[in-house]
């Protein structure tokens, strides 16, 4: 079978504060992939300004864009599990609304799907820019094998959320997308992983993610380490980490989240926990 006939679909959210130019790349990559995807959902989580709303009008003419408002925001989590029930495809990639898909990353995935049947979902690694795509800053690179990605999980997710593309029914199965305050990502493949799912990453750079200070910025702060705490307090009690493991975590946590200044962090992800 070739693989421009396998129907995909893509799942998105955007929201008010988002950026109407950085949306438009963002679909403009997806509407162009070598493999053109059969629709694309996009959840507007509650009232979107004027210049968004133009942004998603620019492409009605795609036929391809399937959007459904909500009134009222609702989170990231919740939306897209609203999304995630209207695809109509079992094969589904996610993607948001400020980062670039390269444009042969559907194909290159869907190829390894459709090669890999056990295997549930899969990911990439990402080049991380900030206003110029042609300046890369950072890669994150993954784990590519089953046994290395679930090994990772234990202490920090294994994927890049944008970048993944995943079997519909797998993660229903799982329970789907359930709010969890800034990891609504790493608790949903937690419990494909209790669910027995397998993973898979691909060895190369097939997303650009956008990233910049206030990227960082919110990786620190209390409300972040609780809303990971609380994701290991889970771990712990579903057995996928041990005692030490849930102490190193929080440990670690602590010193990320709660003691370091904001431009450290940024040069702690940027130059020691991205390229691992």
């Amino acid at each position: 079978m070739l693989m421009s006939d396998v129907k995909y679909s893509v799942l998105m959210s955007v929201y008010f504060k988002e950026n109407p130019l950085y949306l438009y790349q963002s679909i403009e990559s997806m509407v162009k992939q070598t493999v053109k995807p059969d629709e694309i959902i996009i959840v507007k989580d509650g009232p979107l300004t004027e210049e968004l709303e133009s942004t998603l009008k620019e492409f009605g003419d795609t036929g391809i864009l399937n959007v459904i408002t909500l009134k009222e925001n609702k989170g990231l989590g919740k939306a897209l599990e609203i999304g995630l029930e209207r695809c109509r495809n079992n094969f589904v990639a996610r993607m948001d609304t400020d980062d670039i898909s390269k444009k042969d990353r559907c194909e290159k995935q869907l190829s390894y799907l459709k090669s890999n049947p056990n295997t549930s979902l899969v990911g990439s690694n990402i080049a991380e820019f900030s206003n110029n795509i042609n300046k890369i800053l950072s890669k994150r690179i993954v784990p590519t094998k089953d046994i290395n990605i679930k090994k990772t999980m234990k202490t920090k997710s294994p994927f890049n959320h944008p970048s993944v593309m995943f079997r519909k029914d797998k993660v229903i199965e799982s329970g789907s997308y359930k709010e969890w305050y800034l990891n609504e990502d790493y608790y949903l493949w937690v419990r494909m992983l209790i669910n027995g799912c397998e993973f898979g990453n691909i060895d190369e750079e097939l997303l650009y993610m956008r990233v910049n200070d206030d990227t960082f910025q919110r990786r620190g702060g209390w409300a972040y380490f609780m809303t990971q705490k609380r994701l290991f307090d889970f771990m712990l009690k579903n057995k996928v980490i041990s005692i030490p493991t849930y102490i190193y975590n929080n440990v670690t946590r602590i010193i990320v989240r709660l003691m370091l200044p904001n431009k450290i962090r940024a040069i702690l992800y940027k130059k020691l926990l991205r390229e691992n």
